[in-house]
Protein backbone atom coordinates (compact mmCIF):
# COMPACT_ATOMS: atom_id res chain seq x y z
CA UNK A 1 0.00 0.00 0.00
CA UNK A 2 1.65 3.28 -0.94
CA UNK A 3 1.66 5.53 2.32
CA UNK A 4 0.41 9.39 1.72
CA UNK A 5 3.90 10.45 2.44
CA UNK A 6 5.19 8.11 -0.28
CA UNK A 7 3.02 9.22 -2.55
CA UNK A 8 4.04 13.05 -2.00
CA UNK A 9 7.70 12.55 -2.67
CA UNK A 10 7.22 11.15 -5.55
CA UNK A 11 6.21 14.21 -6.96
CA UNK A 12 7.93 16.70 -4.56
CA UNK A 13 11.15 15.24 -3.26
CA UNK A 14 11.67 13.00 -6.87
CA UNK A 15 11.00 15.80 -9.11
CA UNK A 16 9.47 15.20 -12.35
CA UNK A 17 9.72 11.19 -11.43
CA UNK A 18 5.96 11.68 -10.14
CA UNK A 19 4.29 13.39 -13.15
CA UNK A 20 6.17 11.70 -16.04
CA UNK A 21 5.98 8.23 -14.80
CA UNK A 22 3.24 7.98 -12.84
CA UNK A 23 1.49 4.47 -14.77
CA UNK A 24 5.04 3.34 -14.36
CA UNK A 25 5.32 4.04 -10.87
CA UNK A 26 2.26 2.03 -9.48
CA UNK A 27 4.27 -1.70 -10.64
CA UNK A 28 7.56 -0.07 -9.56
CA UNK A 29 9.70 0.00 -6.77
CA UNK A 30 8.91 3.48 -5.10
CA UNK A 31 12.05 5.68 -3.67
CA UNK A 32 11.36 6.24 -0.39
CA UNK A 33 13.44 9.17 0.58
CA UNK A 34 12.48 11.27 3.75
CA UNK A 35 12.66 15.03 3.37
CA UNK A 36 10.66 16.13 6.59
CA UNK A 37 12.82 15.50 9.47
CA UNK A 38 16.62 15.87 8.85
CA UNK A 39 19.33 15.15 11.06
CA UNK A 40 23.22 17.13 9.35
CA UNK A 41 24.97 14.33 8.21
CA UNK A 42 28.17 16.51 8.13
CA UNK A 43 30.55 17.06 11.44
CA UNK A 44 31.07 20.28 12.68
CA UNK A 45 33.61 22.75 10.98
CA UNK A 46 35.46 25.02 13.56
CA UNK A 47 37.07 28.47 12.22
CA UNK A 48 38.45 29.45 15.86
CA UNK A 49 40.58 27.33 18.64
CA UNK A 50 38.46 26.78 21.38
CA UNK A 51 40.75 28.79 24.11
CA UNK A 52 39.35 31.92 21.39
CA UNK A 53 35.77 30.86 21.23
CA UNK A 54 36.18 30.69 25.30
CA UNK A 55 37.38 34.54 25.13
CA UNK A 56 34.66 35.48 22.09
CA UNK A 57 32.19 34.22 24.91
CA UNK A 58 33.15 36.06 27.83
CA UNK A 59 33.89 39.47 26.04
CA UNK A 60 30.16 38.96 24.94
CA UNK A 61 29.32 38.51 28.95
CA UNK A 62 31.68 41.74 29.55
CA UNK A 63 29.83 43.62 26.51
CA UNK A 64 26.35 43.22 28.65
CA UNK A 65 28.25 43.68 32.35
CA UNK A 66 30.18 46.83 31.26
CA UNK A 67 28.66 48.31 28.42
CA UNK A 68 25.42 47.45 28.77
CA UNK A 69 22.47 46.93 25.99
CA UNK A 70 19.90 49.94 25.33
CA UNK A 71 16.29 48.75 25.53
CA UNK A 72 13.21 50.90 24.59
CA UNK A 73 10.30 48.85 26.36
CA UNK A 74 10.14 50.17 29.77
CA UNK A 75 8.28 46.63 30.72
CA UNK A 76 11.83 44.67 29.50
CA UNK A 77 13.87 46.89 31.85
CA UNK A 78 12.01 46.24 34.72
CA UNK A 79 11.75 42.79 33.91
CA UNK A 80 15.56 42.89 34.03
CA UNK A 81 15.50 45.42 36.83
CA UNK A 82 13.78 42.77 39.10
CA UNK A 83 16.07 39.92 38.31
CA UNK A 84 19.24 42.08 39.46
CA UNK A 85 20.40 43.79 36.35
CA UNK A 86 21.32 47.41 36.74
CA UNK A 87 19.34 49.81 34.98
CA UNK A 88 19.73 53.78 34.31
CA UNK A 89 17.77 55.28 31.89
CA UNK A 90 17.52 53.15 28.62
CA UNK A 91 20.79 50.82 29.30
CA UNK A 92 20.59 47.76 31.14
CA UNK A 93 23.45 45.95 32.28
CA UNK A 94 23.26 42.11 33.04
CA UNK A 95 25.27 40.07 34.84
CA UNK A 96 26.65 37.16 33.67
CA UNK A 97 25.02 34.96 36.10
CA UNK A 98 21.51 36.27 35.35
CA UNK A 99 22.95 35.01 31.73
CA UNK A 100 23.69 32.02 32.67
CA UNK A 101 20.69 31.38 34.93
CA UNK A 102 18.70 31.77 31.57
CA UNK A 103 20.75 29.26 29.44
CA UNK A 104 20.23 27.08 32.72
CA UNK A 105 16.47 27.51 32.11
CA UNK A 106 16.37 27.79 27.99
CA UNK A 107 14.89 24.62 25.96
CA UNK A 108 17.90 22.20 24.44
CA UNK A 109 15.02 20.66 22.31
CA UNK A 110 11.96 22.24 20.88
CA UNK A 111 8.94 20.29 19.19
CA UNK A 112 7.10 22.81 16.75
CA UNK A 113 3.78 21.61 15.93
CA UNK A 114 2.67 22.02 12.45
CA UNK A 115 -0.95 21.33 11.05
CA UNK A 116 -0.68 17.76 10.20
CA UNK A 117 2.11 15.71 12.74
CA UNK A 118 4.15 14.56 10.17
CA UNK A 119 4.87 18.35 9.95
CA UNK A 120 6.20 18.62 13.25
CA UNK A 121 10.01 19.96 13.54
CA UNK A 122 12.38 19.10 16.34
CA UNK A 123 15.07 21.92 16.50
CA UNK A 124 17.61 20.87 18.59
CA UNK A 125 21.46 20.55 17.93
CA UNK A 126 21.79 17.91 14.59
CA UNK A 127 18.72 18.29 13.14
CA UNK A 128 18.44 20.45 9.87
CA UNK A 129 15.19 22.67 9.12
CA UNK A 130 15.21 24.67 5.89
CA UNK A 131 12.93 28.09 4.90
CA UNK A 132 12.31 29.91 2.14
CA UNK A 133 13.83 33.45 1.83
CA UNK A 134 12.25 36.01 3.98
CA UNK A 135 10.87 39.49 4.55
CA UNK A 136 11.65 40.45 1.04
CA UNK A 137 9.35 43.29 -0.60
CA UNK A 138 9.54 43.00 -4.02
CA UNK A 139 8.69 39.46 -5.90
CA UNK A 140 9.97 38.46 -9.10
CA UNK A 141 10.11 36.03 -12.29
CA UNK A 142 10.62 35.82 -15.77
CA UNK A 143 7.09 36.80 -16.89
CA UNK A 144 5.93 39.37 -14.66
CA UNK A 145 9.05 40.81 -13.66
CA UNK A 146 10.24 42.78 -10.28
CA UNK A 147 7.11 44.34 -8.73
CA UNK A 148 6.14 45.14 -5.29
CA UNK A 149 4.77 42.21 -2.58
CA UNK A 150 1.27 41.63 -3.30
CA UNK A 151 -1.58 39.04 -1.94
CA UNK A 152 -1.85 37.55 -4.83
CA UNK A 153 2.22 36.78 -4.67
CA UNK A 154 1.86 35.67 -1.08
CA UNK A 155 -0.43 33.36 -1.57
CA UNK A 156 1.30 31.78 -4.91
CA UNK A 157 4.87 31.65 -2.59
CA UNK A 158 3.07 29.41 -0.08
CA UNK A 159 1.81 27.17 -2.97
CA UNK A 160 5.76 26.63 -3.92
CA UNK A 161 6.96 26.18 -0.40
CA UNK A 162 4.04 24.05 0.71
CA UNK A 163 4.69 21.77 -2.52
CA UNK A 164 9.05 21.34 -1.74
CA UNK A 165 9.09 18.82 1.64
CA UNK A 166 12.52 20.35 1.94
CA UNK A 167 11.11 23.63 3.37
CA UNK A 168 9.75 22.52 6.74
CA UNK A 169 8.40 26.14 8.33
CA UNK A 170 6.69 28.84 6.78
CA UNK A 171 8.77 31.71 6.11
CA UNK A 172 7.93 35.53 6.51
CA UNK A 173 8.62 35.33 2.51
CA UNK A 174 7.18 38.02 0.76
CA UNK A 175 5.23 41.27 2.01
CA UNK A 176 1.50 41.56 0.69
CA UNK A 177 1.51 45.77 0.21
CA UNK A 178 -1.95 45.61 -1.28
CA UNK A 179 -3.37 45.09 1.89
CA UNK A 180 -3.82 47.34 4.53
CA UNK A 181 -1.33 47.32 7.43
CA UNK A 182 -3.91 46.93 10.05
CA UNK A 183 -5.42 43.99 8.29
CA UNK A 184 -2.15 42.35 6.96
CA UNK A 185 -1.83 40.02 9.56
CA UNK A 186 -5.57 38.29 9.08
CA UNK A 187 -4.53 37.72 5.19
CA UNK A 188 -1.09 36.29 5.91
CA UNK A 189 -2.61 34.08 8.81
CA UNK A 190 -5.52 32.39 7.13
CA UNK A 191 -3.60 32.07 4.03
CA UNK A 192 -0.55 30.28 5.86
CA UNK A 193 -3.25 28.33 7.76
CA UNK A 194 -4.99 27.26 4.79
CA UNK A 195 -2.38 27.19 1.83
CA UNK A 196 0.05 25.28 4.25
CA UNK A 197 -0.02 22.93 6.63
CA UNK A 198 3.75 23.80 7.72
CA UNK A 199 4.75 25.91 11.11
CA UNK A 200 3.59 29.27 10.55
CA UNK A 201 5.18 32.47 11.05
CA UNK A 202 3.51 35.64 13.45
CA UNK A 203 5.21 38.88 12.80
CA UNK A 204 6.02 40.84 16.12
CA UNK A 205 3.93 43.93 15.57
CA UNK A 206 2.30 44.43 18.21
CA UNK A 207 0.15 42.88 21.15
CA UNK A 208 -2.90 43.56 19.60
CA UNK A 209 -1.97 42.04 16.49
CA UNK A 210 0.31 38.74 17.32
CA UNK A 211 -2.38 38.17 20.11
CA UNK A 212 -5.15 38.22 17.00
CA UNK A 213 -2.71 35.80 15.25
CA UNK A 214 -2.44 33.30 18.70
CA UNK A 215 -6.14 33.43 18.48
CA UNK A 216 -6.54 32.72 15.06
CA UNK A 217 -3.82 29.53 14.96
CA UNK A 218 -5.10 27.90 18.32
CA UNK A 219 -8.51 27.90 17.46
CA UNK A 220 -7.94 27.16 13.67
CA UNK A 221 -5.30 23.94 15.22
CA UNK A 222 -8.02 23.20 17.05
CA UNK A 223 -6.29 22.96 20.45
CA UNK A 224 -7.06 24.16 23.69
CA UNK A 225 -5.08 27.39 25.59
CA UNK A 226 -3.39 25.09 27.87
CA UNK A 227 -2.32 22.67 24.71
CA UNK A 228 -1.36 26.26 22.68
CA UNK A 229 0.64 27.16 26.05
CA UNK A 230 2.57 23.78 26.34
CA UNK A 231 4.32 23.64 23.18
CA UNK A 232 4.99 26.57 19.72
CA UNK A 233 2.71 25.99 16.97
CA UNK A 234 4.30 29.67 15.52
CA UNK A 235 7.09 31.38 16.13
CA UNK A 236 8.45 35.06 15.45
CA UNK A 237 11.87 36.49 14.37
CA UNK A 238 13.38 38.79 16.55
CA UNK A 239 15.86 41.43 14.97
CA UNK A 240 18.52 43.76 17.59
CA UNK A 241 18.82 46.76 16.16
CA UNK A 242 22.77 46.31 16.17
CA UNK A 243 24.82 47.86 17.47
CA UNK A 244 23.27 46.91 21.09
CA UNK A 245 19.86 47.98 20.54
CA UNK A 246 16.72 46.50 21.36
CA UNK A 247 13.99 48.22 19.92
CA UNK A 248 10.03 48.36 21.30
CA UNK A 249 8.20 45.71 18.65
CA UNK A 250 10.80 43.21 19.22
CA UNK A 251 11.31 43.33 22.92
CA UNK A 252 7.55 43.42 23.52
CA UNK A 253 7.76 40.08 20.70
CA UNK A 254 10.21 38.41 22.74
CA UNK A 255 7.95 39.11 25.80
CA UNK A 256 3.96 38.13 24.29
CA UNK A 257 5.91 35.17 22.72
CA UNK A 258 7.43 33.76 25.79
CA UNK A 259 4.71 34.59 28.02
CA UNK A 260 2.24 32.05 26.00
CA UNK A 261 4.77 29.67 24.95
CA UNK A 262 5.32 30.76 21.74
CA UNK A 263 8.64 30.33 19.98
CA UNK A 264 11.03 33.36 19.47
CA UNK A 265 14.37 33.15 17.32
CA UNK A 266 16.68 35.78 18.26
CA UNK A 267 18.84 37.23 15.02
CA UNK A 268 21.25 39.91 15.50
CA UNK A 269 21.95 41.33 11.87
CA UNK A 270 25.24 42.11 12.23
CA UNK A 271 27.09 43.24 8.79
CA UNK A 272 30.92 43.69 9.33
CA UNK A 273 32.37 46.79 8.57
CA UNK A 274 28.46 48.66 9.29
CA UNK A 275 27.09 47.80 12.01
CA UNK A 276 29.69 45.31 13.55
CA UNK A 277 33.41 45.26 14.09
CA UNK A 278 35.12 44.89 10.77
CA UNK A 279 36.70 41.51 11.49
CA UNK A 280 34.78 38.17 11.80
CA UNK A 281 35.32 37.05 16.01
CA UNK A 282 34.40 41.31 16.62
CA UNK A 283 30.72 40.97 15.12
CA UNK A 284 30.39 37.35 16.01
CA UNK A 285 31.00 38.45 19.64
CA UNK A 286 28.62 41.69 19.60
CA UNK A 287 26.02 39.39 17.85
CA UNK A 288 26.28 36.48 20.65
CA UNK A 289 25.79 39.55 23.08
CA UNK A 290 23.28 40.93 21.55
CA UNK A 291 21.09 37.00 21.62
CA UNK A 292 22.43 36.71 24.93
CA UNK A 293 20.69 39.08 26.17
CA UNK A 294 17.64 38.77 23.94
CA UNK A 295 17.57 35.46 25.13
CA UNK A 296 17.72 36.49 29.16
CA UNK A 297 14.62 38.19 28.77
CA UNK A 298 12.52 35.48 27.36
CA UNK A 299 13.47 33.22 30.32
CA UNK A 300 12.96 36.06 32.73
CA UNK A 301 9.53 36.42 31.27
CA UNK A 302 8.69 32.38 31.31
CA UNK A 303 11.50 29.70 32.40
CA UNK A 304 11.72 27.38 30.04
CA UNK A 305 10.13 29.38 26.95
CA UNK A 306 10.80 28.42 23.43
CA UNK A 307 13.48 30.34 22.18
CA UNK A 308 16.17 29.85 19.52
CA UNK A 309 19.66 31.44 19.40
CA UNK A 310 20.37 32.88 16.22
CA UNK A 311 22.87 35.01 13.70
CA UNK A 312 22.98 36.52 10.87
CA UNK A 313 26.21 38.03 10.29
CA UNK A 314 27.72 39.02 6.67
CA UNK A 315 30.18 41.60 5.23
CA UNK A 316 29.36 44.90 3.73
CA UNK A 317 30.94 45.60 -0.14
CA UNK A 318 33.27 48.32 1.46
CA UNK A 319 33.65 49.91 -1.89
CA UNK A 320 29.29 50.47 -1.70
CA UNK A 321 28.42 49.64 1.99
CA UNK A 322 26.01 47.54 0.30
CA UNK A 323 25.17 43.94 1.97
CA UNK A 324 27.45 41.18 0.38
CA UNK A 325 26.40 37.41 0.96
CA UNK A 326 28.03 33.94 0.10
CA UNK A 327 31.26 35.44 1.19
CA UNK A 328 34.35 33.59 2.96
CA UNK A 329 33.71 36.30 5.69
CA UNK A 330 30.08 34.70 5.62
CA UNK A 331 31.01 31.25 6.14
CA UNK A 332 33.26 31.72 8.37
CA UNK A 333 30.86 34.25 10.50
CA UNK A 334 28.40 30.85 9.82
CA UNK A 335 31.19 28.20 11.54
CA UNK A 336 32.37 31.07 14.26
CA UNK A 337 28.31 31.11 15.29
CA UNK A 338 28.12 27.69 15.18
CA UNK A 339 30.69 27.23 17.90
CA UNK A 340 29.01 29.96 20.52
CA UNK A 341 25.48 27.75 19.85
CA UNK A 342 27.21 24.74 20.55
CA UNK A 343 29.52 26.15 23.88
CA UNK A 344 25.77 27.41 25.10
CA UNK A 345 23.79 23.88 23.82
CA UNK A 346 20.63 26.14 22.17
CA UNK A 347 19.53 24.85 18.84
CA UNK A 348 20.06 28.04 16.76
CA UNK A 349 19.74 29.46 13.30
CA UNK A 350 22.09 30.90 10.62
CA UNK A 351 21.07 32.08 6.27
CA UNK A 352 22.11 31.59 3.40
CA UNK A 353 21.64 34.51 0.96
CA UNK A 354 22.33 35.81 -2.46
CA UNK A 355 22.90 39.86 -3.24
CA UNK A 356 22.98 38.93 -6.99
CA UNK A 357 19.80 41.03 -8.85
CA UNK A 358 19.17 38.35 -11.05
CA UNK A 359 19.04 34.60 -10.71
CA UNK A 360 21.81 33.64 -12.68
CA UNK A 361 25.47 32.12 -11.52
CA UNK A 362 26.52 34.77 -8.88
CA UNK A 363 23.27 34.21 -7.45
CA UNK A 364 23.66 30.21 -7.26
CA UNK A 365 26.95 30.64 -6.05
CA UNK A 366 26.51 32.73 -3.72
CA UNK A 367 23.43 30.92 -1.80
CA UNK A 368 25.35 27.83 -1.96
CA UNK A 369 28.37 29.45 -0.06
CA UNK A 370 26.40 30.39 2.20
CA UNK A 371 24.21 27.21 2.64
CA UNK A 372 27.58 25.18 2.78
CA UNK A 373 28.35 27.32 5.73
CA UNK A 374 25.43 26.74 7.54
CA UNK A 375 25.96 22.90 6.85
CA UNK A 376 29.37 22.65 8.19
CA UNK A 377 28.63 25.10 11.34
CA UNK A 378 25.87 22.47 12.22
CA UNK A 379 22.91 25.40 12.12
CA UNK A 380 19.48 23.84 12.86
CA UNK A 381 17.45 26.11 11.55
CA UNK A 382 19.05 27.86 7.67
CA UNK A 383 16.65 30.61 6.55
CA UNK A 384 16.95 32.25 3.31
CA UNK A 385 17.61 29.17 2.01
CA UNK A 386 15.97 29.33 -1.27
CA UNK A 387 14.76 32.29 -3.39
CA UNK A 388 16.47 35.07 -1.85
CA UNK A 389 17.97 37.71 -4.50
CA UNK A 390 19.43 41.11 -3.75
CA UNK A 391 20.07 40.86 -0.16
CA UNK A 392 16.21 40.45 0.86
CA UNK A 393 15.01 42.99 -1.31
CA UNK A 394 13.24 40.32 -3.83
CA UNK A 395 12.18 36.80 -4.00
CA UNK A 396 12.58 35.27 -7.19
CA UNK A 397 10.18 32.13 -8.17
CA UNK A 398 12.75 30.73 -10.55
CA UNK A 399 15.71 31.11 -8.05
CA UNK A 400 13.04 29.22 -5.18
CA UNK A 401 12.73 26.21 -8.05
CA UNK A 402 16.66 26.23 -8.48
CA UNK A 403 17.50 26.21 -4.85
CA UNK A 404 15.14 23.72 -3.94
CA UNK A 405 16.89 21.26 -6.26
CA UNK A 406 20.26 22.03 -4.08
CA UNK A 407 18.46 21.40 -0.88
CA UNK A 408 16.90 18.51 -2.15
CA UNK A 409 20.43 16.99 -3.08
CA UNK A 410 21.56 18.27 0.43
CA UNK A 411 18.45 16.24 1.73
CA UNK A 412 19.27 12.93 -0.31
CA UNK A 413 23.25 13.22 1.32
CA UNK A 414 21.23 13.37 5.16
CA UNK A 415 20.00 9.69 4.30
CA UNK A 416 23.89 8.40 4.25
CA UNK A 417 24.87 5.59 2.17
CA UNK A 418 24.85 2.09 3.08
CA UNK A 419 27.63 -0.56 2.38
CA UNK A 420 25.55 -4.05 3.11
CA UNK A 421 25.82 -7.22 1.01
CA UNK A 422 22.88 -5.84 -1.31
CA UNK A 423 24.89 -2.60 -2.13
CA UNK A 424 28.02 -4.16 -3.12
CA UNK A 425 26.55 -6.50 -5.36
CA UNK A 426 29.37 -9.55 -5.33
CA UNK A 427 26.65 -11.46 -6.76
CA UNK A 428 23.90 -9.46 -8.37
CA UNK A 429 26.36 -6.91 -10.47
CA UNK A 430 30.00 -7.18 -10.13
CA UNK A 431 29.56 -11.20 -10.55
CA UNK A 432 27.38 -10.74 -13.34
CA UNK A 433 29.34 -8.61 -15.62
CA UNK A 434 32.39 -9.98 -17.36
CA UNK A 435 35.41 -7.86 -18.42
CA UNK A 436 34.54 -5.20 -20.50
CA UNK A 437 30.94 -5.75 -20.00
CA UNK A 438 28.64 -3.14 -19.21
CA UNK A 439 26.29 -2.76 -16.03
CA UNK A 440 23.00 -1.77 -17.97
CA UNK A 441 21.49 -4.89 -17.31
CA UNK A 442 22.76 -6.55 -14.20
CA UNK A 443 20.26 -7.44 -11.79
CA UNK A 444 21.05 -5.07 -9.34
CA UNK A 445 20.96 -2.38 -12.08
CA UNK A 446 17.52 -3.66 -12.66
CA UNK A 447 16.40 -4.34 -9.40
CA UNK A 448 17.47 -0.01 -8.12
CA UNK A 449 17.21 1.90 -11.98
CA UNK A 450 14.83 3.47 -11.46
CA UNK A 451 15.19 3.97 -7.22
CA UNK A 452 18.85 4.50 -6.99
CA UNK A 453 19.44 8.15 -8.18
CA UNK A 454 17.95 11.60 -7.43
CA UNK A 455 15.61 12.17 -10.24
CA UNK A 456 16.03 16.88 -10.52
CA UNK A 457 13.39 19.25 -10.53
CA UNK A 458 14.85 20.99 -12.77
CA UNK A 459 18.28 20.11 -13.97
CA UNK A 460 18.71 18.77 -17.25
CA UNK A 461 21.17 15.53 -17.67
CA UNK A 462 20.42 14.90 -21.65
CA UNK A 463 23.22 15.68 -24.24
CA UNK A 464 23.55 18.54 -26.41
CA UNK A 465 21.74 16.91 -29.65
CA UNK A 466 18.51 16.13 -27.20
CA UNK A 467 18.88 19.51 -24.86
CA UNK A 468 18.45 20.96 -28.99
CA UNK A 469 15.80 19.59 -30.04
CA UNK A 470 13.51 20.12 -26.89
CA UNK A 471 14.37 23.73 -27.40
CA UNK A 472 17.29 24.47 -25.65
CA UNK A 473 15.63 25.63 -22.84
CA UNK A 474 18.26 27.45 -19.69
CA UNK A 475 17.33 26.31 -16.17
CA UNK A 476 15.80 29.78 -15.55
CA UNK A 477 13.20 28.43 -18.14
CA UNK A 478 12.70 25.28 -17.17
CA UNK A 479 12.72 26.72 -13.49
CA UNK A 480 9.61 29.22 -14.63
CA UNK A 481 7.78 25.40 -16.11
CA UNK A 482 8.08 23.98 -13.21
CA UNK A 483 6.49 26.77 -10.54
CA UNK A 484 3.64 28.09 -12.89
CA UNK A 485 2.72 23.89 -13.14
CA UNK A 486 2.72 24.20 -9.31
CA UNK A 487 0.80 27.51 -8.87
CA UNK A 488 -1.53 26.35 -11.66
CA UNK A 489 -2.51 23.16 -9.59
CA UNK A 490 -3.71 25.42 -6.96
CA UNK A 491 -3.28 22.69 -4.47
CA UNK A 492 -3.95 23.08 -0.50
CA UNK A 493 -3.85 20.81 2.45
CA UNK A 494 -7.27 19.05 3.92
CA UNK A 495 -9.30 22.01 5.31
CA UNK A 496 -11.79 22.00 7.73
CA UNK A 497 -14.94 23.75 6.72
CA UNK A 498 -16.57 24.37 10.31
CA UNK A 499 -13.42 25.90 11.49
CA UNK A 500 -12.43 27.84 8.04
CA UNK A 501 -15.76 29.40 8.50
CA UNK A 502 -14.86 30.45 12.26
CA UNK A 503 -11.57 31.27 11.59
CA UNK A 504 -12.94 33.79 8.68
CA UNK A 505 -15.70 35.15 11.28
CA UNK A 506 -13.17 35.87 13.26
CA UNK A 507 -11.32 38.18 10.39
CA UNK A 508 -14.83 39.46 9.63
CA UNK A 509 -15.02 40.49 13.35
CA UNK A 510 -12.25 42.24 13.55
CA UNK A 511 -11.72 43.77 10.42
CA UNK A 512 -15.40 45.51 11.64
CA UNK A 513 -14.00 46.70 14.79
CA UNK A 514 -10.82 48.42 12.82
CA UNK A 515 -8.17 45.39 12.88
CA UNK A 516 -5.10 46.25 14.91
CA UNK A 517 -2.33 48.61 13.73
CA UNK A 518 0.84 47.75 13.64
CA UNK A 519 2.73 49.22 16.72
CA UNK A 520 6.48 50.88 16.66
Amino acid sequence: MISETQSQNRGRNGGRRGRAAAAKAASSPLRETQYRQLRNPFPSMDVFPPDQVEDMHHSALRILEELGMRVLLPAARDLFAKAGARVEEEMVFVGRDIVAAALETAPKSITCRAGRRDRDVVLELGSLVFQAGAGAPHATDLLRGRRPGSASDYIEYLQLTQHFDVFHMVSPQVEPQDVATHLRHYFTTEAQLTWSDKFPFTFSRGTPQVMDCFEMIRDYRGVSDGAFAAAPYTYTIINTNSPRTLDVPMAQGLIDFARHGQMSIVTPFTLMGAMAPITVAGAITLSHAEALLAITLTQLVKPGAPVCYGTFTSNVDMKSGAPAFGTPSHFQASLAAGQMARKIGLPWRSAAGSAANVNDVQAANENQMGLWGCLMSGATVIIHAGGWLEGGLSVSYEKLVTDAEVLNMVAELCAGAQAGTDEIGFEGAIRAVEPQGHFFAAPQTMERYDTQFYEPIVHDYANFGTWTDRGSKDANTRATEVWREIVDAKAQPGLDAARLGELQAFIAKRTAEGGAPPES
